[in-house]
């Protein structure tokens, strides 16, 4: 299907995270049907340049990775974001915070041994734009506690901190501050397609311990959801789809004069240079307010 609109792809997993999601794309929504059957709603996100497609995935690393290809490869975004809960890995991230994933681990690769399983880490890399937009937005969201940290990955629901797993990722993965299922398979697909800006945010709904099954009761997953679905639409309002009213893929992105003030200008004698590409001193003269 060409692409008509300058689009992002927002990946989700259950149906409380879809739902989280799309009270922000509710104009000029439609639904969308691939050949094979996979659906999408896509929707302008309102204020901004961006029509949002949404997906709801079904769960596990594998799905995660053969329908994010599809949907790539359909719908041509400039980026994909997976959007959902997690369970917590450290004492200090809480309920209805928000891990943004700086990078997404694989947590099922090694080698079995006689001497034990010897892990084979894979990590798949987020966008740099992306994160860099979401740390911008989440200084201006009220009551949202945002932290900034690896993601592990893998086909199974953590409900046990004493069990293998868990020691198996403290002792390999000990940085990675929450565990889901789906980030990597979608990480993997948007890396290979090379061309895309792709990042996961994750509403924590619980701690990873045997007290998941009391703190999904709460409606926990509901609230993780709806803080991670804030961060993504914060995120998206900071960062501009290329070819967008100012032609640009990022909201500081271009060259930018500022006054003495440090605001916008078209005049002054400093210019912003973020986002171009140059190699070595820049030596110029602003002459006048010539553009």
């Amino acid at each position: 299907m060409p692409q008509t609109h300058p689009t992002v792809v927002v990946l989700t997993a259950l149906a409380l995270e879809y739902a989280a999601m799309r009270p922000y794309i509710e104009e000029d929504r439609e639904e969308l049907v691939h050949p094979d059957g996979t659906r999408v709603e896509r929707g302008r996100l309102t204020g901004t340049d961006w029509y949002v497609a949404l997906a709801e995935l079904g769960e596990g690393t594998r799905t995660a990775a053969t329908l994010t290809t599809q949907i790539i490869e359909w719908l041509k975004p400039e980026a994909v974001l997976f959007v959902g809960v997690a369970g917590s890995l450290k004492a200090d991230i809480g309920i209805g915070d928000v891990v943004v994933g700086t990078k997404v681990y694989g947590i099922h690769g090694g080698k079995q041994t006689e001497n034990g399983f010897q892990v084979r880490p894979e990590a798949w890399p987020v966008s740099n734009a992306l994160v860099n937009a979401a740390r911008s937005a989440v200084r201006d969201i009220a009551g949202v506690r945002a932290h900034f940290k690896p993601i592990a990955s893998g086909d199974v629901v953590l409900a046990d901190a004493e069990s293998a797993i868990a020691q198996h990722l403290r002792e390999h993965y000990n940085d990675a501050a929450a565990i889901e299922m789906e980030g990597a398979g979608a990480l993997q697909a948007a890396h290979l397609n090379g061309q895309l800006h792709a990042l996961v945010l994750r509403g924590i709904s619980d701690h990873a311990d045997a007290a998941k099954h009391e703190d999904d009761a709460t409606g926990s997953q509901e609230r993780a959801a709806a803080q991670a679905a804030s961060v993504a639409v914060a995120t998206l309002r900071k960062h501009r789809p290329r070819g967008g009213r100012n032609g640009s893929s990022d909201t500081e992105e271009g060259p930018h004069r500022r006054s003495d003030d440090g605001g916008a200008s078209h005049g002054g004698d400093h210019i912003d240079l973020r986002g171009g590409t140059f190699y070595g001193p820049v030596i110029g003269k602003q002459i006048g307010h010539q553009p």
